[in-house]
């Protein structure tokens, strides 16, 4: 029956694609430029948009070629953005356009490009994730060495390192046509001026498109694909818990001991995984309880480290025995090839035996058995006198301390037994002995319990058999009771020992997985980016025996948040290379391919595509013994505590940010209702003040320039009241618009007509032709905008200047606008003059409540006009100028 079960994440990824949640992504790979890649790309884009389908181009790079040129036309193409870099006009992919547009299939060329600065993504193919996650599925071109994993190989014979490179995790689940010609046909290609013009063709041939370069780019290629689609079976396997090895292509298991040959096992499976293009891991079976040997650990460490850094997966995995182990982890990753070298007994288990075990266990590889020479075995450097006495004694050798404790158990159930004989009974004193056996095995393990119970049998022979004190037997009968205290005690030792060595597995497991879960709740209930810190950096100590210190960018810099123990401090270049780990998102430091020098290991804390933190690691001792900082078996579990504390860190971000929405939110209504309530208390009482002035009839002169007086400070204050009523509308979103034709002439006229005794003698210049055409708005909302414009321009400008309001008509549209001959906006002021109760100091902005502006922007806005502000280029004074778009001008056709 099969037992197999479906691959979580494997079964979320099929769910995923199947729900259409994702978008589909097909890259069409090529060798080298020229191969056609795009114009592929546009073949099939052509039969998916004339079956119906949406498809528009968000980007083609064409190079000139007449083909691809011919072969783009007719397609809908989204317009590029242009962004000014350094007085330099690029254009580039738009994304946002590309979201909004929304088309089932988007066409995006050359998935390697880097991005200008200013776009929201470095690279051209972080844009096509975003658009992939919203549902779109794209079509994209790349050739084969831009892909990270495969520069270096490039370089070493196309003496070209390429710069614009993308993860090999973005081919992962794409779909890969790869689109390949021979070399030959390419060449001519070029030589025929259809990749290259004349001249850089010329100079591609005699540099990077050489015969052999082609070649091997075409085999890399190739290769790729091949990879990508066996991954996608593997995927799809486990998804479906279907059984088997499917060895459409080569995967390679290296098994790593803890003896000093493992490194060259791991160097000779990284050479074979090599020679077959495979995807390679390198797994440590843990059999039974960590090693007392300290080289040991050592040893193992170090081929683990290695193989990590030789481009392995790494894991280390409990089990019950060794051939167990490596059957599971075979089957789980569908290897071909078992690599394991030929080392010394383990346990009671030969690796001669090994082979033999694992094709009892059904194991479905090729296993390739590494020789180990004397030779060929690394050489420690010879050790002082001292420290070799310390490691070895031969007292402790000759007589283990689980040996001592379980020789004196017996002592104790013997003199037990002859108390009882004495009493006259010496019928089941021998089951007595199996209990220093049981004990002796559990604890100290099977040989421990074997040596007992030999002892314990002697033992009874010697005290209770007779002839006693001899270890002779007379009676047949006790040479049976004898026999089978050994067997039995035998067993029991071997039962009790495979009994301890599980429980002790199991109990490692069960240690990892509640550091972890321990350190997951502690993440729960973390609401500050500093105790997060600490616990991340404790745990991480614990876990490592190590230093440990988290950095958080803060003012531009990284700065320290906390460590372990608390008093470490870093050296300049730990810094340095703190803040690279942390730009580039890659570990950096000792043990690294980056800045080793230092000995601080550097590791980035990430969440949502971006680092949040770099945690560093140091071993206490590294500057004397080069140690690495993290054991490459800890790596695994390194890495799950910083993918956890990337989540609560960005979680603690997006609270804080939460909370200050609320904050601001809250003050928002706050102030909002404030308003209403003090505009809506003043308006009813100054509309009677207003009222009672106009009716009174004045006796003299003075009397009337008192209440004249009087009069226009109570209108303004009314118009006060009207300003702080108009901005609760404009911020609860109750402004409502109803457009009719209005004539700007009459407009201006009532606006000027309602600020008569504001302005008194100002003079006004009133340039609006009598020819333009109507404009369809709310006279009302113009109204409070015009109110706003003259009185702020009489307002913050001298008495004796006049304030001149012009109209003109442009190609596109109408622009209304209100001139002072005030000192003028300070620079960079334009756009924050508009903002809620913003005063300018400096300027003819300042004092007033800051609310006039605010009210045009709004209303301007809900009418569908632009305001601008900005200093008179033909003299001193600030223009305030309302853009009316060409669709709010009154035709004739519009009359009905």
């Amino acid at each position: 029956m099969n037992t197999a079960r479906p691959d979580p994440d494997a079964l979320l990824r099929a769910i995923s694609r199947q729900n259409g949640t994702r978008g589909r992504l097909k890259v069409f790979l090529g060798a080298a430029p020229g191969v056609g890649k795009t114009y592929e790309m546009l073949m099939q884009a052509t039969r998916r948009r004339d079956a119906g389908e949406d498809v528009v181009i968000g980007v083609i790079e064409t190079h000139g070629r007449a083909e691809t040129e011919q072969r783009a036309a007719g397609f809908e193409i989204i317009p590029r953005r242009a962004i000014d870099h350094r007085g330099q006009i690029l254009h580039e992919m738009d994304l946002d356009a590309i979201l909004a547009r929304r088309p089932a299939l988007v066409l995006i060329d050359e998935l390697a490009h880097t991005n200008a600065p200013g776009c929201r993504h470095d690279k051209r193919w972080q844009d096509v994730e975003e658009v992939l996650n919203a549902g779109i599925d794209v079509y994209s071109t790349l050739n084969v060495q831009h892909l990270e994993s495969l520069n270096d190989v490039v370089a070493s014979f196309a003496r070209l390192r390429v710069r614009e490179t993308l993860p090999d995790r973005v081919l992962d689940h794409a779909e890969i046509e790869v689109v390949d010609i021979p070399p030959g046909e390419l060449i001519e290609r070029l030589k025929a001026g259809k990749v290259y013009v004349p001249q850089e063709a010329s100079r591609a041939l005699a540099h990077f498109f050489s015969h052999s370069n082609l070649t091997a780019l075409r085999e890399l290629a190739l290769r790729r694909a091949a990879q990508a689609v066996d991954a996608q079976m593997l995927d799809y396997l486990r998804a479906h818990a279907l059984e088997g090895t499917w060895a459409a292509g080569e995967r390679l298991l290296v098994a790593v001991g803890a003896e000093a040959g493992a490194q060259e096992v791991v160097r000779a499976g990284k050479r074979l995984a090599d020679s077959l293009s495979a995807p390679w891991t390198a797994v440590h079976i843990e059999t039974g309880p960590a090693s007392p040997n300290a080289a040991s650990r050592e040893d193992l460490a170090a081929a683990l480290h290695l193989a990590s850094q030789l481009g392995a997966q790494v894991a280390t995995v409990p089990a019950a025995g060794l051939a167990e182990g490596l059957a599971h982890m075979a089957a789980d990753l569908r290897a071909t090839i078992l690599v394991m070298g030929q080392g010394a007994s383990r346990g009671l288990v030969r690796r001669d035996g090994l082979a033999t075990q694992l094709a009892r266990l059904g194991l479905g590889a090729a296993v390739h058995i590494v020789p180990r020479a004397a030779s060929h075995a690394p050489v420690k450097p010879r050790r002082p006198a001292a420290a070799r006495d310390a490691e070895f004694d031969l007292a402790a050798w000759l007589l283990p301390p689980g040996l001592l404790i379980s020789g004196a158990l017996i002592a104790c159930v013997t003199l037990a037994g002859v108390l009882f004989a004495a009493l006259g009974s010496v019928t089941n004193i021998a089951l007595l002995y199996l209990l220093p056996v049981m004990l002796a095995a559990t604890r100290y393990g099977l040989w421990t319990g074997i040596v007992t119970g030999l002892l314990s049998s002697l033992a009874y022979n010697f005290f209770f058999i007779p002839p006693i004190h001899t270890f002779t037997i007379a009676d047949p009968q006790n040479l049976i009771t004898v026999v089978v205290l050994l067997a039995v005690a035998v067993v029991v030792s071997h039962m009790a020992g495979r009994l301890r060595d599980t429980a002790m597995l199991s109990r490692a497991s069960a240690v990892r997985a509640s550091a972890l879960a321990g350190f997951a709740r502690q993440l729960t209930g973390i609401g500050a980016a500093g105790d997060l810190g600490r616990v991340l950096c404790e745990e991480s100590a614990g876990l490592l025996g190590a230093y440990t210190v988290l950095l958080m960018p803060e003012d531009g810099a990284l700065v320290e948040i906390a460590a372990s123990p608390p008093d470490v401090g870093l050296q300049a270049l730990d810094r340095v290379v703190a803040q690279w780990a942390f730009d580039n998102r890659r570990p950096a430091g000792r043990g690294s391919d980056t800045l080793s020098a230092a000995e601080w290991l550097f590791l980035p804390v990430e969440a949502g595509g971006k680092a949040l933190a770099v945690l560093g690691v140091a071993q206490p001792d590294a500057g004397a013994d080069g140690a690495q900082p993290v054991r490459a078996d800890l790596l695994p579990m390194l890495t799950s505590f910083l993918d956890q504390a990337g989540l609560a860190l960005d979680r603690i971000r997006l609270e804080a940010e939460r909370g200050q929405m609320r904050r601001l939110e809250e003050r928002d209504a706050l102030r909002a209702a404030l308003l209403s309530s003090v505009s809506h208390d003043l308006r009813t009482p100054l509309t009677s003040v207003i009222g009672l002035l106009g009716n009174l009839v004045p006796a003299d002169r003075e009397q009337e320039r008192v209440l004249a007086l009087a009069r226009a400070e109570g209108e303004r204050l009314q118009r006060f009241v009207a300003n702080l009523l108009d901005m609760v509308r404009i911020e609860t979103g109750a402004v409502e618009w109803r457009p009719e034709p209005v004539d700007l002439a009459e407009a201006v006229a009532s606006a000027v007509h309602d600020l008569r005794h504001l302005l008194g003698t100002r003079r006004l210049l009133i340039d609006i032709a009598p020819d333009l055409p109507l404009v369809r708005l709310d006279p009302r909302l113009l109204h409070h905008c015009l109110i706003n414009l003259i009185e702020n321009a009489a307002h913050y400008s001298p008495a004796q200047t006049p304030i001149r309001i012009a109209a003109r008509q442009r190609t596109d549209g109408l622009d209304l606008s209100v001139i002072d001959e005030g000192p003028g906006l300070p620079p960079g002021a334009q756009a924050r003059v508009f903002e809620t109760f913003t005063r300018l100091e400096g300027s003819d902005r300042k004092g007033g409540t800051g609310l006039g502006l605010a009210i045009v922007k709004g209303f301007a806005e809900a009418m569908g006009l632009q305001a601008r502000a900005a200093n008179r280029t033909d003299g001193q004074g600030a223009c305030f100028t309302l853009a009316m778009p060409g669709a709010l001008l009154w035709k004739e056709s519009d009359q009905t």
